[in-house]
């Protein structure tokens, strides 16, 4: 276990921020897996996970069962773990500039394809090893003057040559469930079967460039501008984990999540030893764009009228929005069939919340897709 920082530049005179990593196993020594938790620095059962993670990755690194690289970032944030407003932690939004923490991350596709294209081959292991290097290469020569853009920098400096990239985050309330390309869906199916995931959404441009999907998307971008010219491997598993709601921080849940990913590991030759259980099938995977939002189309008092991971139909009632003052009650529909699996936590809003989601079958939404 190597325990390391890199320092983030002053935002004032006196002041200072770093952000903390740990180093498991050798590098270059086989097959690399990056891991952080609270990107959303309020999302904490990740953290939580991070910590039983930690535990289990210097028991088998004393086993001597690393066979590659881990790098655990088990607060991915500094920046927002400090953002505190009224009394209430504010992790999700840069406070100076307003930017979501896991949106603006810098898409390297056509730098890196620049960089290769004269080189690439018939043989997939040499072209990957050439858009690692090129991805390493262009890092390297990016610079960042403020704190924001210094962190998204340093984020992707350790994560975007990985073979496997968990992004864990958590939802307000909701079942776990992942976001992934759809390219690399066959290879992630077995880690949403060990994390028993409700929901998978699916896409391959979600818009706003978040931290899974610019290291990532590197691949399936390169591969369709070469088209069938040079063959392109899928060779970075990344997810966004979302671990239930805000609230489902316990030992249990986490230690459980925890075990999952390593089995994952496992699977992937990054870790030594058989698995802890046999791999459940899998959700039924869904497009990111058939991912229906229910809004509140007034300010009201907000009762759920459906449990989570429950599947619905469209036209169901989902949600009681009541005037207090008027006493007037609007019910808001399922839009589409599907899974019910995530919802806001406060249960008073202001028009235009977003309070559920429900994930279904076809793909109608376009555009920006992630939510603010």
């Amino acid at each position: 276990m190597e325990p390391n920082s890199i320092s983030l530049p002053s935002p004032a005179a006196g002041t200072s921020r770093e952000l903390s990593y740990i180093r498991f196993g050798k590098t270059g020594t086989g097959p690399k897996a990056y891991i952080q938790a609270s990107l959303h620095a309020d999302e904490l059962p990740g953290m939580l996970v991070a910590h039983h993670l930690r535990n289990q990755l210097i028991e088998l690194e004393q086993q001597g069962k690393l066979l590659g690289e881990v790098i655990l970032v088990p607060s991915a944030n500094p920046i927002g773990l400090a953002n505190t407003l009224l009394g209430t932690s504010q992790g999700r939004f840069d406070l100076r500039t307003g930017q979501n923490f896991n949106r603006l991350f810098h898409n390297l596709s056509e730098s890196v394809l620049a960089r290769v294209k004269s080189q690439l081959s018939a043989d997939p292991i040499s072209n990957q090893q050439l858009i690692r290097a090129a991805i390493r290469a262009c890092l390297s020569e990016q610079s960042a003057v403020d704190e924001l853009s210094a962190q998204r920098l340093a984020l992707m400096r350790l994560a975007a040559d990985a073979d496997v990239v968990l992004d864990l985050h958590c939802d307000c309330e909701s079942v776990l469930h992942v976001y992934t390309g759809t390219p690399l869906w066959p290879r992630v199916a077995p880690l949403a079967g060990l994390l028993n995931a409700h929901v998978a959404l699916l896409e391959t441009n979600s818009g706003d460039d978040p931290f899974d999907e610019a290291c990532s998307r590197i691949w399936w971008d390169i591969a369709a501008l070469v088209g069938d010219e040079f063959p392109i491997p899928m060779a970075c598993l990344a997810v966004t984990v979302e671990l239930r709601g805000f609230t489902d921080v316990n030992h249990s849940l986490a230690e459980r999540d925890a075990t999952a990913m390593i089995d994952y590991l496992r699977l992937q030759g990054i870790v030594a030893g058989p698995l802890t259980q046999d791999v459940p099938t899998a959700c039924e995977p869904t497009p990111l764009a058939g991912c229906m939002p229910i809004a509140a189309p007034s300010a009201g008092l907000v009762v759920y009228l459906r449990e989570l991971g429950e599947v619905v139909k469209a036209g169901d009632p989902l949600i009681d929005l009541i005037d207090p003052v008027s006493g007037s009650v609007q019910q808001l529909l399922s839009p589409v069939d599907g899974v019910y699996f995530a919802r806001e936590n406060r249960r008073y809003v202001p028009p235009g919340t977003r309070l559920s989601k429900v994930a279904g079958r076809e793909a109608v939404r376009r555009g920006s897709l992630l939510s603010a």
